[in-house]
């Protein structure tokens, strides 16, 4: 049985969605277990198709967010305590449904001294613990900025550190208002300094009203500071309340983006309307070789 999402989007935004049990097996482990996605969180339109194959990126630190960015459908608000269970419950949902690549993001947490990156370090060691995982990729907060933060999360040896850009630089005091674009190309650079063979990894989506200038600023500025991955995506307004969709950009210009990242020479790159920065994550990493 097939259900259709995208009412009103363009075609090549329309999407069947599976219902099988695989689906309800994996909805049932994280229910059990009490474990936040962001594919539930985000409103991630790929959510369907990554649970029918067995994939999903989980969100630590609970599931209120303290920053107010406008395209960002994760809950915002006064978060509840740390729970230091956390990722422990989470080592064992990606055991029970077996997942080899594990990929873990969170909410931002202004709250907290250290930013949360202990509660993503211990997440990480809990998770490599397991015979089965090849590798942890770990979608970070800019943690203001704070250097210990973003060094506790690298000595726990995750295999690519993802810090998402999100947008071009014009577009912050609109769209990341709590946020700063330079800020995050130094979170991607010190993290290469803190470890040079450490892979990272950032995103930024497509359909607020930016330049094709502008995206290309945005690589040039990824690849200068180090980014071995990109990934390009189209903006979903999550609600009427969120930053509407200027555009709605062509499957070609994507192409076309894929094409220039790749003369840039980024060790891989993945640009299409419904790519987020943790869909098909796996695949990506394995073609750094």
């Amino acid at each position: 049985m097939f259900m259709t999402i995208g009412k009103g989007l363009p075609d090549w935004l329309r999407r069947p969605i599976p219902h099988s049990e695989d689906i309800q097996r994996v909805e049932k482990v994280l229910r059990q277990w009490k474990v936040n996605t962001v594919c539930h969180s985000a409103f991630c339109p790929n959510r369907h198709e990554c649970f029918f194959q067995g994939r999903l990126a989980f969100m630590i630190l609970g599931g209120i967010c303290t920053r107010n960015c406008a395209f960002c459908g994760v809950m915002k608000g006064k978060p509840a305590p740390l729970d230091p269970r956390e990722p422990e419950r989470i080592a064992a949902v990606v055991e029970e449904i077996g997942l080899s690549y594990v990929v873990v993001t969170s909410v931002t947490r202004d709250d907290l001294p250290d930013g949360g990156s202990a509660q993503f370090a211990n997440t990480i060691r809990a998770i490599r613990r397991l015979s089965i995982v090849e590798g942890v990729e770990v979608l970070i907060p800019d943690f203001k900025g704070v250097l210990s933060s973003l060094e506790e999360v690298v000595q726990a040896h995750p295999a690519v550190l993802n810090h998402n850009v999100e947008t071009v630089a014009r577009l912050y005091p609109r769209i990341r208002p709590q946020s700063n674009y330079e800020r995050s190309l130094e979170v991607l650079r010190r993290a290469k300094t803190l470890a040079k063979k450490l892979l990272t990894k950032s995103g930024f989506m497509l359909g607020f009203g930016e330049t094709e200038g502008e995206v290309m600023g945005v690589m040039e500025d990824l690849k200068a500071a180090g980014c071995d991955f990109i990934t390009l995506g189209q903006y979903l307004r999550p609600s009427p309340k969120h930053h509407p969709v200027v555009r709605y950009v062509p499957p070609e210009e994507f192409r076309h983006y894929q094409g220039i990242g790749e003369a840039m020479g980024f060790r891989g790159i993945a640009s299409d309307p419904l790519v987020r920065s943790s869909f098909d994550a796996e695949r990506l990493w394995k073609s750094r070789v």
